[in-house]
């Protein structure tokens, strides 16, 4: 409870908010008890000598140097009123947050302990913390404090909130604890608090709160006294012994407290006196005196403390009498006045004592308890109350009233009985404090557990913040309107709407008790939606429809929330039934709507939804309903809300919403009013029926006629079906001057004129009839025109229903009596019952109370008090009553509603009843009458029945004068002379006249049926295995129950007791109930009078003996006398195949179910378990659970009724969870789970595919988390002595494994962190990504494809942090000895090691000058020194090696290429492929590509075994030119020019420095000279070869000026300067290139503009592209360089700038085909197909028509290539349906369906095609493709098949020709 009424003395300020919290100040404080009135002075009005002050001032004597306190006269609790700071006292730790302690004080209070308030060493250590930023160390107040913790505490400051209430500021400083102290008076022995001021190596120095006294505590003490061995932490509390105190008290040392010591009091000789004494010190007292509302004691020898009522031992309390010694322990000190409060409870005289903070009953807080008894009465304190389980509770005495009543302690005393509402518990008085206030009783809300989501709740506007509105329902709970929900709509200003004060109504959004969050809103849609509300993921089934609100809008569509963070997503394509390309433009956060739920999965905690379908479906969403309430059908409802007009009702199981309106309760209008007054909301109301239904809702009524005309097909379903002359059952729906409308079931309504309402003359049409009046109508005119009939209401012309009146009379009474049994379950309940026992025709034992002359009397009795019971004067007639005179009378009417019993004491009623006899007929006098019922009384019979007032349904309303009046004389005639449905009263029928009294004769009074008790004989007709079927000596059948054969103690399990009995024997049996001749149920009646037309028997001889005392016993009552885990007989009646479950019996009336887990132990019984039992053997069960409704109990039939943890049991796969493992059922309504590892002993790859859902398993029992039972199903726990040796043994816990140990287990997923290895169910491992394999990875995705959920490795442990529990594995080869985890054939390079490197470099200086002349002399980009780069060891383990780039030159030899060729391959296809490598930091996660030199292998020249490696890199490939430059290479991995010819000269400076002058001989010199004059040839031939590339600037310029408008090659000339990365001179060639080219040359300045908007977005800026852009435009055509810039951009992974450029040429170009297509193609590139399908339709609207069709093809097409292929093939479908001669279009469609498709639907494709109505030409065509598609793909079958059908086709052709 955050902030309670005014009155709530527990005090405390607003819980400090983390920044994740809603910070709101605390407007009221927790003040349990402080009290409204003006504070008392301190004269009290008592009696005697108690009226003194109440404490005397302290007087002092100087008496052996002690300052002594005077003893207070009347002792009471510590009030609220009465604390002042610096009272120390005892308290205990209640809740411990992030920034306070909520502390329970003694009496009832609670204070509040800040974070800065521990002590002065805690506070500097968090300041120093929070300035250097760095929180690891800090130790929160969870580490310090703990619940249940008791410690000595001080009041620092008394806070006064804005209500006016107090909150308790409390301290543990020790310097304010113990500030009475000083060095001098410490003494060895004393028991003192602290504080923990620093850590040091031997001990700890603890602040006691006095300067210049060091205190030391030992380590060993600290750890002692903690029972741990870690370090105490600073700021800790400490209780501790002075054990040694030095240098006049400067230097003390500290040890633990051993439990002798604390148990020890405290003595006078320690030194403490009245100043220092501390609260928790143990005492020995002597009680001084005896009061009534506690003790008065002396304790050290001359101190006065007081013990109130709340602290002196329950059991104990007779045991105080003066004198008596007593421990005690000091709870609090005031010290102004000396007044010392002590505790006699036991349970602070513990060592090391911890309180229960919550009472061990539970949280009973906010519960309203009844019939509680007061035990006494302390006028100064309170009361003790017993609740009704005898826990005792104390009321404060400000809640012994109402806050504003004057006090009357006596009258509460004297009420024998109390209702109290649990305010709260205190854990310092052990005891929950208790209200009898009415207000605080009869609050709606008093906690926030009593709210839930989706609540309609009232409050009050509390203050307006920022981010939204703060509401108060209660006084002490609050909720927050956030600001997107004050309204529906977002206001600007919420102030002009909202006023502080102001009431408002809110809908419950979200509620977290524990928190103390209340989230609320106002917007009117949601507050006044009447859709169903999404509580839960399982509310909400596929196919709901409910109001939420948008809470997120994203690309993808919008996700809304419903209650209880109830979220779904609504996809792009669910938003509109029109197409929605941005959501943010037409949706806003917070919008509320309707949306429907199109898949849900409530595992999984996800749910799609659609807008679309919520708006287009009222139909479907008002045809759900019609799904299960079919017109006809009877329902059950569930009451959400009574309406003035009727009930709001849930029908189940959908809880779809209806109305059953308050004149469909009954047939009778009477039972309407009583029906509607006694239904609750909540309750369930059987037997309605669907009348009729529409879009928007569904019509149900209660009327048991109309029910009987659906269900009997009395109707008519339309206007067609209605016929001059159909009689039909309706009701009155509305009254005009001219008529009544009448409405019958499907809608239909028709008129009943005034002339043909009634037999008699109708005057006033409102008289004669009422709204909501059942009637039977006859039609006699159709108007088929305008649809319109009339009907006949005159009782002549319709025919009723046999037995009309006396069905709806049984009816009527079954009613009421459903009335008064809803009533007996009310408030008043045990009247209620009393009044529901009582029956017409009972006679009472009464006394007279009043007589009145000419009104009648009333009577009293001491069973009924509260009720009136009255008689009229017609019934005290002739009998002289006087007030007290004992009577007896006879009951005619029990008004329940109003508690009045209606009697009469006329003697002809008094007397014996006669008998009556069978269609006898009598005068019957009219005793009460009560609106549609009648009291008539027999004859002289002294019979009593009921009657309606009314003889036909149809009878108009009657006049005063017409109506039926008690005394009146009817004629009647028996018609059953004892009905059951009337309560034993004779059923008769009757007619408004008198004849002549008939008398009965003698021989009809004879009774058909049997008796209960009766004893019978019969001949047994069958023998079931149930049950057994006899017939009587008078015809009838009785049914002998199976457990009705055999005396219990004779029926052996296994037995079949039916099969003991012979057909055809004489058998006698006893009546012991009757079965009901039309549902056979059971009728347990045992009234000796009562008759069965289908008795029901037993055989059992104990029984039959008359001697023995037949008691009938309803199930209800077997029931309730079974307990759980009983063990039981009973015989099995039958075996639901469908559900599984076995139905058995115990006795006629009592049945039961046992579940298949419940029903066998070994798995193989699971198909046939009816073969474990036969039908009417018995077996043994234990009873698991009894249901009252029906009455039946759940057994199990294995011998267990629970389970046990290490048992074994047997379970049924509900699911499976590659994450989680096996879901299994268990036995008794249990939930499990198994774990892949504890699937078996010796693990296997894909564990989880040997299981498949409703697979039965033993399982054995390991425990329980979570309410779920963790399952193993290894063999060597389900049968240990059977099984082998483990190969992968069980891992319980990390001690179990060891570093460099080998193990299995299975992958649980891959991250950039690592690979992650379940070991067990509870240890997972991981390998980091260097440790995972050989290979060179740069990216964990790698790992991921080739590592799946649950792989199963083997891995060797590298290293374990026990501390942590952390497992680091390596999955290498050289540790695990197995294959590496990634396939060679990847051709991923191998991560070089230290060692590796070394002997690699060492390789590279000693290469000889010989190598290096077989190399080409020079090299276009220079040699880059070797490097290599390594990650830090904690990152992904991707190592990045830097290798030197050998240009290769190209042999002259080589054949030549074209322009044209090597325009049209890549720019890296002129040169030896490099390698490219990725290197990833860190920090900027850029990956960065370098070029890498293929290692040799041997000494032959490099250009003999190059290894050509292709490698797509993840850089866009850019305009292809026939160079040696790539778009591809990122600047990092180019130099400029000046840098290559350092580089060469420097590497040049190194070898010739490593290599020593050599003189050569004169045959190589003669080599050399060939060698030069060969390669001058060769550059001649160069120079004269225009296909090869040009070297330098030279070069190009020279092509140049014999070809200026060759595109190719200032393009070739831009790459040239690229590669030396001079971007500059190449923009200038590009500039050079546009002037140059003749104007003329479109496509070749188109080439040029293509390059230059490459190079400006690879290394350009936007505005340098968006420039180049713009003056292309200017140049070229619009159209192409749009698309070009749009095809660079989505190369360059530009999505979002190629999707804003691609709008708008689709915008500007929209009669283009092409743009069209070419957008369309970029969306499905991106995987955006619903987007496509969005542009196809714009693209149809905005292109021609007859481009249509070319437009659906290509875009089927382009959703075969990139999309999905299902969808293109619907969308060539839809086309060729429309087109079907376009063989162009089916000729794409098969090459498509061939590539993509099945050869099924390929071959239906072709079976399509061949049967187009065409011409034979292309007829032929299509049966050549077949053809040759079926010798590719098909067997000689189907290639026969194929000429087959040709040959039909040129048969069938050549008839038509013929014809």
């Amino acid at each position: 409870m955050a902030s309670v009424e005014e009155d709530f003395p527990r005090g405390g300020t607003a819980k400090k908010a983390t920044d994740s919290k809603i910070v709101v100040q605390r407007t009221e404080v927790d003040n349990l008890f402080q009290s409204n009135e003006q504070a008392e002075t301190k004269k009290r009005k008592g009696a005697g000598k108690d009226a003194d002050k109440k404490l005397k001032k302290p007087k002092t004597d100087k008496r052996d140097g002690l300052t002594l306190n005077a003893a207070a006269k009347c002792v009471e609790i510590l009030h609220l009123k009465n604390l002042k700071e610096g009272i120390l006292m005892l308290g205990c730790v209640k809740e411990v947050t992030d920034f306070e302690v909520t502390v329970s004080l003694p009496c009832g209070l609670q204070g509040y302990l800040r974070i800065m308030n521990i002590c002065d060493s805690y506070t500097k250590l968090l300041s120093e913390q929070l300035d250097s930023a760095d929180t690891e160390e800090i130790c929160s107040l969870e580490h310090l404090f703990f619940p249940g913790m008791v410690f000595r505490c001080v009041i620092a400051k008394l806070d006064t909130a804005k209500g006016g209430s107090i909150s308790i500021q409390l301290s543990t400083n020790p310097k304010l604890i113990n500030k009475a102290l000083t060095s001098s008076s410490l003494q060895a022995g004393m028991v003192l608090s602290g504080c923990v001021e620093s850590v040091e190596d031997h001990g700890y120095i603890v602040d006691i709160g006095l300067s210049g006294t060091k205190a030391f505590l030992p380590k060993k003490a600290g750890e002692d006294q903690h029972n741990n061995t870690e370090e105490l932490k600073v700021g800790q509390y400490l209780t501790s012994q002075l054990e040694e105190v030095k240098n006049d008290g400067r230097l003390v040392r500290l040890s633990v407290i051993p439990p002798t010591v604390v148990q020890a009091c405290a003595k006078s000789e320690q030194g403490w006196n009245l100043t220092n004494l501390q609260p928790g010190l143990l005492v020995k007292a002597t009680i001084k005196k005896v009061t009534k509302h506690g003790l008065l004691l002396d304790f050290l020898s001359s101190f006065s403390g007081q013990v109130d009522i709340l602290h002196m031992e329950p059991e104990q309390t007779s045991n105080y009498t003066e004198g008596t010694e007593v421990r005690a322990c000091v709870l609090y000190v005031e010290p102004s006045t000396r007044l010392v409060g002590l505790s006699l409870r036991s349970y602070l005289f513990q060592p090391g004592a911890r309180l229960d903070h919550i009472p061990a009953g539970g949280d009973r807080i906010g519960e309203v308890v009844k019939d509680c008894k007061m035990i006494s009465m302390h006028h100064m304190s309170g009361a003790i109350v017993e609740l009704p389980d005898t826990t005792r509770a104390f009321v404060h005495r400000n809640h012994l009233k109402e806050s504003n009543a004057p006090a009357n302690e006596n009258r509460v005393l004297a009420q024998s009985e109390h209702t109290i509402r649990i305010l709260d518990f205190s854990a310092m008085d052990q005891i929950h404090f208790v209200s009898l206030r009415k207000s605080i009783i009869e609050k709606r809300f008093y906690r926030y557990h009593d709210l839930q989501a989706g609540q309609v709740v009232e409050g009050t506007v509390s203050v307006l913040l920022s981010h939204g509105m703060i509401v108060h329902l209660s006084d002490h709970i609050k909720g927050l309107v956030p600001q997107t929900h004050l309204s529906d709509i977002i206001l600007k200003n919420p102030e002009k709407k909202y006023v502080e004060g102001m009431k408002i109504k809110c809908r419950v959004l979200s509620v977290e008790p524990e928190k103390k969050k209340l989230y609320l809103s106002r917007k009117k849609a949601l507050v006044d939606s009447t859709l169903p509300l999404f509580l839960s993921f399982s509310d909400a089934r596929p196919g709901r429809v409910s109001h939420g609100y948008i809470v997120s809008i994203k690309d993808f569509g919008c996700i809304v929330r419903f209650y209880n963070n109830v979220r779904g997503l609504v996809p792009l394509h669910q938003l509109s039934s029109e197409p929605v390309v941005s959501p943010e433009e037409v949706f806003y956060v917070g919008q509320v709507l309707k949306a429907k739920v199109l898949h849900c999965d409530p595992d999984k905690s996800k749910m799609i939804l659609s807008f679309k379908a919520a708006m287009e479906g009222d139909t479907e969403e008002a045809a759900l309903p019609a799904l299960d309430c079919e017109v006809g059908k009877r329902l059950e409802a569930k009451v959400l809300k009574k309406l003035e007009t009727g009930l709001e009702v849930a029908i189940l199981p959908d809880e779809i919403r209806a109305v059953l309106p308050t004149i469909h309760l009954s047939d009778h209008l009477s039972n309407c009013t009583l029906l509607w007054e006694s239904i609750q909301e909540g309750d369930n109301i059987l037997n309605i029926i669907c009348y009729g239904k529409n879009k928007q809702n569904i019509s149900i009524t209660k009327k048991p006629t109309v029910r009987w005309s659906l269900e009997e097909g009395v109707v008519a379903k339309d206007f067609s079906e209605v016929t001059v002359g159909m009689q039909l059952i309706g009701w009155i729906k509305n009254i005009m001057s001219y008529g009544v409308f009448v409405e019958f079931p499907y809608g239909l309504v028709g008129l009943a004129p005034k002339s043909a309402m009634a037999d008699r003359f109708i005057i006033d049409t409102t008289t004669a009839f009422k709204l909501g009046q059942t009637v039977i109508a006859k039609v006699t005119n159709l108007d088929v025109e305008k649809q319109r009939f009339l009907v006949t209401l005159k009782i002549s012309e319709v025919i009723s229903p046999e037995c009309d009146a006396q069905t709806r009379l049984i009816n009527g009474l079954q009613e009421r009596k459903v009335v008064t049994e809803m009533l007996a379950m009310r408030e008043n309940r045990d009247l209620c019952q009393q009044l529901a026992a009582l029956t017409v025709g009972q006679k009472l034992k009464l006394t007279v109370d009043t007589v009145t002359d000419g009104c009648g009397a009333t009577f009293k009795s001491d069973d009924l008090a509260g009720v009136t019971i009255m008689a009229t004067r017609h019934h005290v007639m002739g009998v002289n009553l006087t007030s007290g005179q004992k009577v007896t009378v006879v009951i005619l009417y029990v008004d329940l509603l109003s508690t009045c019993i209606h009697v009469s004491i006329l003697p002809k009623l008094m007397v014996k009843k006669k008998s009556l006899a069978e269609g006898s007929k009598y005068t019957a006098i009219v005793q009460h009458i009560s609106e549609d019922f009648a009291v008539l009384s027999l004859g002289d019979t002294a019979q009593l029945t009921v009657i309606q007032t009314s003889s036909h349904m149809n009878e108009p309303f009657r006049s005063e004068l017409e109506k039926l009046k008690a005394g009146m004389i009817l004629a009647v005639e028996v018609i059953e002379p004892s009905c059951q449905q009337l309560q034993e009263l004779p059923l008769v029928s009757w007619k408004r006249c008198a004849p002549k009294q008939h008398t009965p004769f003698e021989n009809e009074t004879s009774v058909k049926g049997h008796h209960f008790g009766e004893i019978v004989q019969g001949i047994v007709r069958t023998v079931k295995p149930a049950s057994i079927q006899v017939t009587l000596k008078d015809g009838s059948t009785g049914s002998v129950h199976v457990s009705e054969v055999l005396e219990p103690a004779d029926v052996r399990i296994g037995a079949f007791p039916t099969s003991t009995v012979l057909v055809g024997s004489s058998v006698t049996a006893r009546v012991i109930g009757g079965r009901d001749a039309s549902s056979h149920r059971f009728l347990p009646f045992s009234h000796p009078r009562f008759t069965y037309t289908v008795p029901e028997l037993t055989l059992i001889p104990s029984k039959v003996d008359l001697s023995y005392d037949l008691k009938a016993v309803a199930g209800k009552d077997k029931l309730n006398n079974y307990t759980v885990g009983e063990e039981i007989t009973c015989f099995v009646s039958k075996f639901n195949p469908k559900r599984k479950i076995l139905e058995v019996t115990t006795g006629p009336c009592v049945n039961g179910t046992v579940d298949l887990l419940a029903m066998i132990t070994d798995p193989k019984d699971a198909k046939h378990p009816e073969k474990l039992y036969k039908l009417g053997q018995a077996v043994k069960a234990k009873v698991l659970e009894m249901k009252s409704k029906p009455h039946r109990f759940i057994l199990s039939l294995t011998g267990v009724h629970t389970l046990v943890k290490g048992s074994v049991a047997l379970g049924m796969v509900t699911n499976i969870h590659p994450q989680i493992g096996l879901l299994v059922n268990l036995p008794f309504g249990n939930v499990g789970t198994v774990a892949v590892t504890d699937l078996i002993d010796a693990y296997k790859p894909n564990p989880l595919a040997a299981y498949s859902k409703d697979q039965l398993l033993r399982c054995f029992l390991l425990g329980v988390e979570n309410r779920k039972w963790q399952l193993s199903l290894r063999p060597s726990r389900l049968s240990p002595e059977q099984a082998k040796p483990s190969k992968d043994p069980e891992v319980l816990s990390i001690d179990n494994l060891q570093e460099g140990q080998l193990i299995r287990g299975y992958i649980q997923s891959v991250s950039e962190h690592g690979v992650f290895i379940k070991l067990s169910r509870s240890i997972t491992g991981r390998a980091q990504l260097q440790h995972s394999t050989k290979y060179f990875v740069n990216s964990h995705t790698v790992l991921a494809e080739h590592l799946t959920l649950n792989t199963l490795l083997t891995t060797k442990i590298h290293t374990i942090d026990r501390e942590m529990e952390l497992v680091h594995l390596s999955l290498l080869p050289a540790d695990t000895g197995k294959a590496d985890v990634l396939p060679e054939s990847l051709g991923l390079p191998l991560r070089l090691t230290g060692e590796a490197k070394k002997k690699y470099d060492l390789k590279k200086k000693k290469r000889t000058a010989s190598e290096s002349e077989q190399k080409p002399a020079e090299s276009q980009v220079p040699n880059k020194k070797k490097k290599k780069a390594k990650t830090d060891d904690n990152d992904s383990g991707v190592e990045v090696n830097f290798r030197e780039d050998k240009k290769k030159k190209y042999d002259l030899k080589k054949k030549k290429r074209t322009a044209s060729e090597s325009e049209q391959k890549p720019a890296d296809s002129q040169v030896p492929k490099k390698k490219k490598k990725k290197a990833k930091t860190d920090d900027s996660k850029v990956g960065v590509y370098f070029r890498e030199e293929e290692d040799k292998k041997d000494e032959k020249p490099k250009t003999d075994s190059v290894k050509k490696v292709t490698r797509r890199s993840r850089s866009p490939s850019r305009l292809q030119v026939a160079a040696g430059f790539s778009w591809d290479v990122h600047l990092s991995s180019l130099k400029p020019a000046s840098a290559a010819q350092e580089g060469d000269s420097s590497d040049g400076e190194d070898q010739d420095g490593s290599s020593k002058p050599q003189r050569k001989s004169r045959h190589e010199l003669q080599q050399e000279k060939k060698a030069a004059e060969k390669a001058l040839v060769q550059r001649e031939t160069e120079l004269m070869d225009p296909s090869l590339r040009p070297q330098d600037a030279a070069a190009f310029e020279r092509l140049l000026l014999a070809s200026p408008n060759s595109s190719l090659l200032w393009l070739q000339y831009m790459a040239n300067h690229l590669q030396a990365t001079q971007i500059e001179q190449a923009r200038a060639v590009a500039e050079r290139a546009l002037k140059t080219i003749s104007f003329r040359e479109e496509q070749e300045k188109l080439n040029v503009w293509v390059a230059l908007l490459n190079l400006e977005n690879m290394y350009g800026t936007e505005e340098s592209l968006k420039k180049v852009f713009e003056r292309a435009l200017q140049f070229c055509e619009p159209m192409p360089v749009y698309q070009q810039l749009a095809d660079i951009y989505a190369k360059s992974d530009k999505t979002k700038e190629a999707d804003d450029l691609y709008k708008t040429m689709v915008k500007r170009f929209r009669q283009n085909k092409a743009v069209w297509l070419s957008y369309g193609t970029f969306l499905l590139q991106q995987g955006q197909s619903d987007s496509a399908s969005v542009l196809l339709q714009r693209a149809l609207t905005s292109l021609p028509s007859k481009e249509s069709v070319d437009v659906i093809a290509k875009f089927a097409q382009l959703e075969f290539r990139y999309g999905d292929s299902e969808k293109g093939r619907t969308m060539f479908d839809k086309v060729l349906t429309s087109y079907p001669k376009r063989t162009d279009l089916w000729s794409v469609f098969i090459d498509l369906m061939v590539k993509r498709g099945a050869q099924k639907e390929v071959r239906e494709l072709f079976d399509r095609v061949i049967h187009l109505s065409v011409s034979v030409k292309k007829i032929k065509f299509f049966f050549k493709r077949y053809l040759e598609y079926e010798k590719k793909h098909g067997t000689p079958q189907s290639i026969q098949s194929v000429k087959e059908k040709a040959m039909e086709f040129v048969e069938a052709k050549g008839t038509e020709a013929a014809n």
